[in-house]
């Protein structure tokens, strides 16, 4: 089931939550939608789920319009962040009410939703947990529930807002990795709001960025983090540094007609003891901090004064044995330059 959504405006008032945005996601595929709070993430998957209504704009479900179709008919599969789970209910009975509540000419037979419970209780691996009610299970454990319950149905497409937001990281790592091997197996077309970057990284097909109502850059994840579209992505996406062109082509002044920002990750950052003949800068040492998988360096460049942070393999840092206040010279991989005022702009819109 593909899902379209064709030229999609939404205010509330005088704020704009979705300007003229367009996206395609084709059948069985797993996109993020990634940004900021109030970047119009949410507000565009509730539109598609048929929650909102846009002001102006199209929903298409495999090429046939939904604008205007009720919630039922577009047979998508929600989950909240806090899980919406029925308390008064079981396990079992908050996976099978949306089966209960089908009219009765479509409604299965109890021991057929019976059977679909029990094969969902096993699908997200808490078979055991039936007859509990939802205070009795861990945070994970009620995701896993709203999830089967929204499975239950037997959704077109499954659309997910913040489904581990409220989760500690073990756990949030752990269902991601679950998620992505459930959504292999069952090639259900699904889209995912979170503004957590390693985990639309991590788990899509597709990565949707999304800022100040308009989506920046759609992309695999390796297509958005190695070669991002715009400083916003660029800067949301991992950590950068952003330093100015003159500095990082060694220019002593500044080239006439030109203002621009070059951006460079911290671990594409080369650090040496001393030069070797390619171009460098100068550096000295200012904190460096060895705890974690990474050896990480903040640097103050020479003559700018601009600060850098650098990302080193904890091996090389050892060979270096850099401490506050030596002498390093580094030189840049993988740098990115865009106009000063397209860098500040994106600043203003995050800020």
């Amino acid at each position: 089931m593909s899902i379209e959504a064709r030229n999609i405006t939404r205010k509330f008032g005088s704020f704009i939550a979705l300007n003229n945005v367009s996206l395609k996601v084709e059948t069985g595929e797993l996109v993020a939608l990634l940004g900021p709070s109030g970047s119009g993430k949410t507000t565009l998957l509730r539109i598609i789920a048929g929650l909102d209504q846009a002001d102006t704009g199209r929903i298409y479900f495999h090429g046939d319009d939904a604008t205007s179709w009720p919630i039922g008919a577009r047979k998508a599969g929600f989950v909240f962040q806090h899980y919406a789970l029925f308390r008064h209910m079981t396990v079992a009975k908050n996976i099978a009410f949306g089966l209960r509540m089908r009219p009765s000419r479509e409604r299965p037979s109890k021991q057929a939703i019976a059977e679909k419970v029990h094969e969902l209780l096993r699908l997200v691996q808490i078979e055991n947990f039936g007859d509990r009610f939802p205070s009795q299970l861990s945070g994970g454990q009620r995701q896993r529930v709203a999830l089967a319950r929204a499975l239950a149905i037997e959704p077109r497409v499954l659309l997910l807002d913040e489904p581990f937001g409220a989760l500690d990281a073990r756990v949030r790592k752990d269902l991601r990795k679950w998620l992505r091997q459930l959504q292999d197996d069952l090639q259900i077309t699904t889209i995912f709001v979170t503004h957590d970057q390693e985990e639309a990284l991590e788990i899509s097909d597709r990565v949707v960025v999304m800022n100040n109502a308009l989506i920046e850059q759609v992309g695999t994840p390796e297509e958005v983090y190695d070669h991002p579209a715009t400083p916003f992505v660029f800067k949301f996406l991992g950590n950068v540094n952003a330093v100015h062109e003159r500095t990082a082509n060694q220019a002593v002044e500044p080239v006439p007609g030109k203002c621009e920002v070059t951006f460079v990750r911290p671990h594409d950052v080369e650090v040496l003891r001393q030069r070797n003949g390619s171009p460098v800068l100068e550096a000295t040492v200012e904190h460096t901090n060895t705890a974690g998988s990474v050896a990480r360096l903040d640097l103050r460049l020479r003559g700018s004064g601009e600060r850098l942070e650098v990302e080193l393999p904890r091996a090389r840092h050892s060979e270096l044995d850099l401490k506050p206040g030596d002498e390093a010279f580094v030189k840049f991989h993988k740098v990115r330059t865009f106009p000063t005022a397209d860098a500040l702009k994106e600043t203003v819109h995050t800020s």
